[in-house]
């Protein structure tokens, strides 16, 4: 029996998933937390800046608003990821 409880003899295979698969799943979640914080902050700091009279209806200055803040917070993660992912020359 091996450290984990398994009593199978280890052939040097594995029977869990493969580094592809693994990749795709971590790859999907990390879309999903993406995604998550995305909508969030939009929700939190674009809304509270940008609509400063809640109403029925947004007028065409708080629309205005919203796209700039959206447009920023994509450009700036844009920014991060890429300094972040970039590999070395």
């Amino acid at each position: 029996m091996d450290p984990f409880g398994s009593s199978a003899p280890s052939s040097g295979a594995s029977s869990g998933p493969s580094a592809d698969a693994m990749m795709e799943q971590i790859k999907t979640q990390l879309a999903q937390a993406y995604a998550k914080e995305f909508l969030e902050t939009v929700g939190s700091k674009c809304f509270t800046k940008c609509i400063t009279k809640p109403g029925t209806s947004i007028s065409g200055s708080e629309s205005s608003c919203i796209s700039r803040c959206i447009d920023r917070y994509i450009e700036a993660t844009g920014i991060i990821s890429r300094s972040l992912f970039s590999s070395p020359h």
